[in-house]
């Protein structure tokens, strides 16, 4: 973690870091008022979910990583954007979800290029499997969507089946969808597109 990180996390942590807590959140009380709010799992250096906050002001998200420089660096921006409609519990996204996060409470879910575990005897540590997308969608408000993406093709694959096989939700596009306005192109990303490298969104809605 780096100097600036850190003292993020020092400076920023007692007011944005929310404590590893068994009992559900009130998120009015959390973010002090009424608005829509997204789940962010697995935010990296938190650079698209600063940026997306940012854009959705009206909008209050809840990010979960469990990587400190990661904490650090999205503390930093939320200083640096001036941000208030932001929130992370540091913390595995499995545990959080099922403890902190109220059922049918949220709007969205983002979980954008989660590791994909390419070798064949790691698929089965993939974040996206049946029993945990169907825990995602018992805590999807009616209406609420869930948007994944990856840039790893049979990971995309495997998204499309299991997400497809969720009886409460329904995909908004016919296979893989256009990338949301809202979700910002990152640099990894452009520079795998330059080289001619896939990206695939995919964005179901709760029944």
């Amino acid at each position: 973690m780096g100097s600036g990180q850190r003292r993020a996390l020092e400076e920023l942590g007692p007011r944005f870091v929310l404590p590893r807590d068994a009992a559900a959140l009130d998120f009015a009380a959390v973010f002090g008022r009424h608005a829509p709010v997204v789940l962010e799992i697995g935010f990296g250096m938190g650079d698209a979910t600063a940026e997306i906050a940012q854009q959705l002001s009206g909008t209050d998200f809840l990010g979960v990583e469990v990587h400190p420089p990661g904490v650090g660096a999205l503390l930093r921006q939320i200083g640096e954007r001036g941000l208030t409609n932001l929130r992370i519990v540091r913390h595995d996204a499995v545990e959080v979800l099922r403890s902190m996060v109220p059922p049918a409470s949220l709007a969205g879910v983002h979980i954008f290029f989660p590791d994909p575990w390419h070798k064949k005897r790691h698929h089965k540590r993939r974040l996206i499997q049946s029993p945990f997308v169907a825990a995602l969608a018992q805590h999807l408000a009616p209406g609420g969507y869930l948007h994944c993406a990856t840039d790893w093709a049979p990971y995309a694959k495997q998204m499309l089946e299991v997400l497809s096989g969720e009886p409460l939700l329904a995909n908004t596009a016919t296979g893989y969808a256009p990338r949301p306005g809202y979700r910002p192109l990152t640099k990894f990303e452009a520079r795998g597109l330059k080289l001619g490298h896939g990206v695939w969104d995919l964005l179901f809605r709760r029944r």
